[in-house]
Order: structure tokens, then sequence, then C-alpha cells
């Protein structure tokens, strides 16, 4: 797999199609309304930001995902898969779990050659997942989707996020999980902007705990599993298999391998970098076009329509600063892991204000604050 400078080009941009969408979920850091906006990029704009995102490395392009809102609020949705699958994007799509994602919709994308498709799943039941999503149906609505799409021979990948409504239901989210045929479990950490709340969040000791678990269930779960602003997982990771060489070690039996490298690929062929976070092999591209570190930190350093979006995010102060992991604060600035996680930079902005003070919801001590008590 091919080897990312994330100086020169992104892993994956995100582009928000719409901020429409027929749900109402809780944490929505789309704020999403029920009606599209005037102000979105059109169809001919869309297609020009494909080109844009082929232009960052015609041999090793970014991923492109198209989120929301609902994308497939959208009637463009399938032509803009089939242009960027012909220039040669891995095109990857988010959409709601409503009636709109019918089976007839997804063959549609399927033929138009979508690479994988994502929706989210917050809860093991009907109950859990619904009132997190603020629609009635939307559990069994998002099943079937994921049956269909099975069926199709389309690739998923599940988006639960955990909150204090749902850290209880972890352990029969992961059993559901794991019985569904996905090829990619992305677990999101709450960033407190749009609709969602600190009052939300789990604390920093149950994030330890959660993504403790996650790397025990990696080493046996038919799926690949990875985190959205939870860059902890990182630390947490390495910190494990670095535990588990030196156990190898003293038993005198093979040690696992260290997996430290720039990049590897799912089970779908689908590559994914390490290390990537606001702004540091991520970039987005709001409904109106403004360009973003990530959406969870709503800064603009430009906007597709008027400026270069290779040239955004390869000279912009903010994108050049937010991979200078020197510029750090707090005990991020401390942490001995700064270049293996460097906390999320979303939320470090939207609890304290700076986007390059420390994550507040790190448990870990680095070693050098230890040394200082």
């Amino acid at each position: 797999m091919a080897s990312f400078d994330f100086d020169r080009s992104p892993f994956v941009v995100i582009w928000e199609t719409t901020q429409a969408c027929d749900l109402a979920c809780v944490h929505c850091r789309a704020s999403a309304i029920p009606r599209r906006d005037a102000r979105e990029l059109t169809t001919i704009e869309a297609i020009r930001l494909l080109d844009s995102v082929r232009a960052f490395d015609p041999e090793h392009p970014p991923l492109f995902v198209m989120t929301g809102g609902d994308p497939l609020r959208r009637a463009d949705i399938p032509t803009l898969v089939e242009y960027g699958t012909r220039i040669g994007l891995r095109v990857a799509l988010t959409p709601s779990g409503t009636p709109l994602t019918s089976r007839a919709r997804l063959e549609e994308l399927r033929d138009a050659g979508l690479a994988r498709l994502a929706v989210s799943l917050d809860g093991s039941t009907r109950t859990i997942h619904d009132r997190f999503r603020g629609v009635a149906g939307s559990y069994e609505w998002t099943l079937r989707i994921l049956r269909d799409a099975r069926e199709l021979d389309l690739s998923t990948q599940i988006n639960s996020t955990i909150s204090r409504h749902n850290i209880d239901d972890l352990e029969p989210l992961i059993e559901l999980v794991e019985d569904l045929g996905i090829s990619l479990w992305s677990v999101f950490f709450i960033v407190p902007t749009g609709r969602a709340h600190v009052d939300q969040m789990v604390s920093p000791d149950e994030v330890e705990w959660v993504m403790n678990r996650l790397h025990d269930l990696s080493k046996v779960a038919p799926f690949d599993i990875k985190t959205t602003a939870g860059p902890h997982y990182r630390r947490v990771t390495f910190q494990r298999q670095v535990a588990e060489r030196r156990e190898a070690a003293a038993a005198e039996r093979p040690a696992p391998a260290l997996r430290g490298g720039a990049g590897f690929t799912l089970r779908d062929g689908i590559g994914r970098a390490r290390g990537v976070t606001d702004g540091v092999g991520f970039v987005f591209v709001s409904h109106r076009g403004e360009i973003f570190p990530s959406g969870f930190l709503p800064l603009s350093a430009g906007n597709v329509r008027t400026n270069d979006l290779a040239e955004v995010y390869r000279k912009s102060p903010l994108f050049r600063e937010l991979r200078d992991t020197t510029r750090l604060k707090g005990k991020c600035g401390a942490c001995e892991y700064g270049n293996v996680c460097g906390g999320s930079r979303g939320r470090a902005y939207a609890m304290t204000g700076d986007y390059m003070q420390a994550d507040p919801l790190c448990a870990y001590v680095p070693a050098a604050l230890l040394e200082q008590r």
C-alpha cells in the first residue's frame, strides 16, 4: 500500500453534500434541517470538487466520502458516484437510516461503482437507537439497509456513537455488529458541536475502558475497527501491543507484530491510513464549499468555489499549524504519544476555544508530567 505524506495530500476528503435530513439525531454535528439549502454546491461544482480531489495525487488519490445530512436528499448522487469512480476515486456514501435508502437506490449506487456504504447504528435495540436518532423506525430501516447491501454485495461500514445514552449497551451492540457482515466498525466519541452537548459525553476513564475493549475485540472480530474523534485509540493500541510483545518475550513465545506503519488495507480492499485526524490527512468540504480541517473543527481556510483545494490544504496557516505537533499545548504537548495520537483538535476547540490545547476527553497522563509530580 502507498505511503502517505500528509503535508502533500489528505488520506480522505469528506464532502457534506447537504444538511437536509429526515432524522433528528441528538448529537448531530450539522444540526441537520428538513429542507435543502439553496447555497449548496451544484452538480457542476461537485464534479469540479471530484476533479480537485483526484488532482491531489492521480496515482493514489484520497478516499472521497459523501456525507450529510442525508446525501440521498440530492438526486445527483448516483451521477457523482459514477463520475468519481470513472476518474479513479474510491467513493463512499453515508446515507441516513430512512426509506430513502431503498434497495433500488442501493442497486443503482452499486452499479455506479460505490466502494463502500456506511450507516449509523447506535444501539442494540429499537428503543436505544431510535431515541438517539430522533425518529421511530430508523432502527428497522438501518438493519434493512445493511441486509440489502450485503445481498447486493456492497461493502458496508457501521458508524456508532458512544455517549451517555448507550455506553451501558456496548456489549450487546458489539454482539449485533458482529452478526452484520460489515467490513469496518467506526466508533465515534462525541465532540460538543452542533446539537451535541458536553452532558452527552462519557468520561475520560470510560473512553479508556471502551478503547481497551475495542483493542480486545480487534483481535477476534471479522471486521476492522477505527475510531472517529478518538485518536487516543492509536495510543491505547500501541501501548497494548508493546505490553503483549513483552509478555510474549517473557513466556518465550512468538511476539505479535507491532502495527505502526503508515497504512494498511481493509477487508474490502480500501486502504486506511494511521494518524488521520483534524487537518492531518483529513479535509472537510461543507455543503456551501467551505474548507474545514474536519466537520468537528468548523474553521474555514477557504472555499472550493474560489480557492484551489490542494493549495488550501498544503499551504493555509490553519492546516499547517494542525500538522505541526510541536505546536500542541497542555498535556498533549508534553505527551510522548503526540505523533501517534495528537488528541482531537475539534474537541479541544469546542471545549477550550483553542484547537491546539489538550483534548479534554483523554485520561492518560504523559510520562513527562508524572516525573514532575
